[in-house]
């Protein structure tokens, strides 16, 4: 039973962070209807630079650093690729996505080299005791720092004048241009959001247990797209269960590996996409995901 609830303990630190990543997805989805394949570049950018950085600067600071520069990067993403192709087929700006990511990793990860390269991070290896439960310092932070991030947004998505922007954008966008909403300035903030929690989310999947910042980080946002599909691509609260779903199916699949042999080796790296498969077939626009009608 220890066993069991370290594993959901962890499941649910790991699907916040998840979660971070599939509120980026569900954020450009709903202010532009693109699925953003680029995703996985803006993490591995807000990561990059908060471990190259915090030597000099020290962690708080390259931490934000970090945050901003990925919000910079995606907001120089839409600017100068996205928006030139407004108003085209979604599945191209898709398809484009895919080529920004190319170029975008490629470099990264040639300045990353075969290097791991540590965040910085203030808590270390330390573990916290509850009676028989261990619990890394790293798990409970990030767990709070994602409930904190996504409350905020919540709140702001559903009081603030750019909420309102954001949910008219993607409601009707032709009626929100005409009433005055500019569709530019939605698109380009929405790339930036999406891009800050990104890089926050780097932060944790790159701290202890795991070594650091490596080549393959930017895999982790594969990680958290069947959170965004299973809760739905135009849900935000979507994003939120299907992050914490992902994670602790992840963990408790990983911890019972052995008990699960029969399934093969590598089952808690596959149990996330066995899980979105499952759910599509019984709701195929996700958990709380909008579903279309068509007159025919």
């Amino acid at each position: 039973m220890t066993t069991f609830v370290e594993l959901l303990l962890g499941g649910l630190s790991t699907g916040a962070v998840y979660a971070l990543i599939a509120l980026g997805f569900v954020v450009i989805f709903k202010a532009t209807e693109v699925v953003n394949f680029a995703h996985a570049s803006l993490l591995l950018a807000g990561g990059y630079l908060t471990a190259v950085l915090h030597d000099g600067l020290g962690f708080w600071a390259a931490l934000a650093v970090g945050v901003a520069g990925a919000a910079v990067v995606g907001a120089a993403v839409e600017f100068l690729v996205m928006r030139r192709y407004r108003g085209g087929d979604h599945s191209v700006l898709a398809i484009v996505t895919i080529g920004v990511d190319i170029l975008l990793v490629t470099e990264l990860t040639r300045r990353i080299g075969t290097r791991v390269l540590s965040p910085g991070d203030p808590w270390g290896d330390q573990v916290a005791t509850f009676g028989p439960l261990s619990l890394a310092h790293t798990r409970i932070a990030a767990l709070v720092a994602a409930a904190l991030l996504i409350t905020a947004f919540l709140l702001a998505f559903r009081f603030t004048s750019w909420g309102v922007a954001m949910r008219a954008a993607a409601e009707n966008p032709q009626t929100a241009a005409l009433m005055g909403v500019r569709l530019g300035r939605v698109s380009l903030s929405a790339w930036a959001v999406a891009g800050a929690l990104a890089a926050v989310a780097a932060l944790f999947l790159t701290v202890f247990p795991t070594p650091g910042l490596e080549r393959a980080t930017s895999l982790a946002a594969m990680k958290a797209f069947p959170a965004a599909i299973l809760g739905g691509l135009d849900s935000t609260t979507g994003a939120l269960a299907g992050g914490l779903i992902v994670g602790v199916v992840e963990s408790l699949a990983t911890g019972y590996q052995g008990e699960l042999s029969f399934l093969g080796r590598g089952i808690g790296d596959l149990a996330p996409y066995l899980v979105m498969v499952a759910v599509l077939l019984i709701r195929p626009a996700g958990l709380f995901g909008t579903k279309e009608l068509a007159r025919v």
